[in-house]
């Protein structure tokens, strides 16, 4: 799971799709529209996050629409929190 969620954050074209789904759900039409790139593309981009789980799809009539999916965004900052909660603990100062 994470490997394929690091691959889609890694690209900034996915990460501001996020961003725009962030502040609430969108059609691919509506994101299509907001890039100077080919539907096609933002279709990939969708994909992408799809697969490594950041976004939802749900069909509403004709359209389909994109919804973050908050629970992977969680599941992520609890494993990032055990690295910070360990080194919290130990009294190991990292080099810098």
């Amino acid at each position: 799971m994470f490997d394929a969620m690091f691959k889609a954050l890694s690209d900034p074209t996915r990460r501001k799709i996020l961003r725009m789904l962030h502040k609430g759900d969108m059609t691919a039409g509506d994101i299509a529209d907001r890039f100077s790139i080919s539907k096609p593309s933002v279709s990939h981009h969708l994909n992408v996050l799809k697969q490594a789980g950041l976004v939802i799809d749900e069909r509403k009539g004709q359209f389909i629409f994109y919804t973050l999916n908050t629970t992977v965004f969680q599941e992520v900052l609890t494993w990032f929190s055990e690295f910070v909660d360990r080194r919290k603990g130990d009294g190991h100062v990292p080099n810098r």
